[in-house]
């Protein structure tokens, strides 16, 4: 059946919109050669979207003619405001931003294992508080929160999660009461597999996992691009894949002897110790990131690294780590053409997370892995060029490995866009008859 007038008014509206989302300001006769609509349409349209204050004239085109076509129209960003929360166990950062999504202010807060839960809800709940007045901001629309644990697919609430400070679940409600907005929670490795997919490494996939590697370790899943989240939440809690070389298993209340004591942050560290890589620590990233960072620099730069003070001198062999025997706890001796201790941590390092991704791409063929978190990012094209080859010769599957370009932002990065997703829908939707 054809479209009745209204709905079709309103189909056109979304379509105008969106076009001025992505491609910015727009004239009139670029409107019409894009929608395909004709020239009173598209007038009727622009009049409609400016009435409704969504819309309006932000400049002059660069044609040399007179008439409405030379008025580039907007959409009006102050039209409502947004902010995003990276909430992570050891503080909170926050962004404030207008709603396309260009930041106005942003800030961060430790708050430490040691603040009761109460005052710790404060100080994040007075950080957004803060933030939205600097930014000149009265009133927030949406509020987007990326956090660690899985979210109760009925409920989009947090689940009570052993490992995770209590103030995390608490934060939701607390923010909903002050400032009276929409706020939507989603997992944290989720929020950054939207990031890099509309802003990083993923940009032309509809289908990839995204692999995290910081201070925990995660996937996210997104297929036929549509985040895939589970059953119950939990799609992509590979720390608790059991894996060879842990020593042990993982438990239904913690994920020691799964993936996460290959490939988590500790255990990087810890792996980097007997190669004589060591680094000065970042604030705001696991120090197994700046190790990373350190063992790339090495490697692209040729020089010896220094072995660890009070540790003798860590051969210049190859770096295989015979995963099954133990993980990978230093370097063994057949040598390879590309000699250096860094080589050979970042090899051994390749070879856990091969481990790792091997078993989800036999269970999806996502065909791309990305590689993201603080991690992930330091390691950079090194890292995955040493995972793109393991797992060339682990599985039969064809998967590309890219490293993320966001890092430790994407997480931030997504919950804005998550916030600004949600507010448009909204404030887009055609009004109720």
């Amino acid at each position: 059946m054809p479209a009745s007038p209204s709905t079709a008014r309103a189909i056109n509206d979304r379509l105008a919109l969106r076009l001025l989302q992505q491609e910015g300001p727009l004239t009139a006769g670029q409107l019409k050669k894009l929608t395909g609509l004709s020239r009173p349409s598209v007038a009727d349209l622009v009049e409609r979207l400016a009435e409704a204050g969504l819309i309006g004239v932000v400049g002059e085109s660069g044609e040399q003619r007179r008439g409405p076509n030379a008025r580039l129209y907007g959409i009006v960003a102050d039209r409502a405001h947004l902010a995003a929360l990276d909430v992570r166990t050891e503080g909170v950062s926050v962004v404030v931003a207008d709603l396309l999504g260009a930041v106005l202010a942003e800030a961060s807060v430790p708050i430490t294992d040691e603040t009761d839960t109460a005052p710790a809800v404060e100080r994040a709940v007075a950080l957004v508080e803060r933030t939205a007045k600097e930014a000149g901001v009265e009133r927030l629309h949406t509020v987007g929160v990326g956090a660690p644990g899985l979210i109760d697919p009925a409920t989009g609430e947090l689940r009570d999660s052993t490992g995770l400070p209590e103030w995390h679940r608490r934060l939701a409600a607390a923010l909903q009461e002050r400032f009276q907005a929409r706020v939507v929670v989603e997992n944290e490795t989720n929020l950054a597999a939207l990031a890099e997919q509309r802003d990083g490494a993923a940009r032309d996939r509809d289908t990839f996992v995204l692999l995290w590697l910081g201070h925990g370790i995660g996937a996210a899943v997104v297929l036929d691009g549509v985040l895939r989240r589970g059953a119950s939440g939990g799609t992509g809690e590979i720390g608790f894949l059991p894996v060879p070389g842990t020593g042990g298993m993982p438990s239904a209340t913690g994920c020691e002897g799964g993936f996460h004591s290959l490939a988590g942050a500790a255990a990087i560290a810890e792996l980097a110790r007997p190669y004589g890589v060591v680094a000065s620590a970042v604030e705001h990233e696991p120090h197994a990131a700046a190790l990373v960072r350190e063992a790339v620099f090495r490697v692209a730069s040729g020089s010896a690294p220094v072995p660890v003070s009070g540790s003798a001198p860590v051969p210049h062999t190859a770096g295989v780590v015979d995963v099954a025997a133990g993980g990978g706890g230093g370097p063994r001796s057949s040598p390879r053409p590309f000699g250096g201790a860094a080589s050979e941590f970042l090899d051994a390092l390749a070879d856990r997370v091969a481990l790792g991704a091997a078993s989800v791409i036999a269970v999806l063929d996502p065909g791309c892995v990305v590689l993201s978190g603080e991690i992930g990012r330091a390691g950079g094209e090194v890292l995955a060029a040493r995972v793109r080859e393991r797992l060339g010769r682990m599985t039969p599957l064809p998967t590309e490995v890219r490293a993320g370009t966001l890092g430790g932002g994407a997480v931030l990065r997504g919950a804005l866009l998550m916030a600004r997703d949600g507010a448009q829908d909204e404030l887009f939707a055609p009004p109720e008859r």
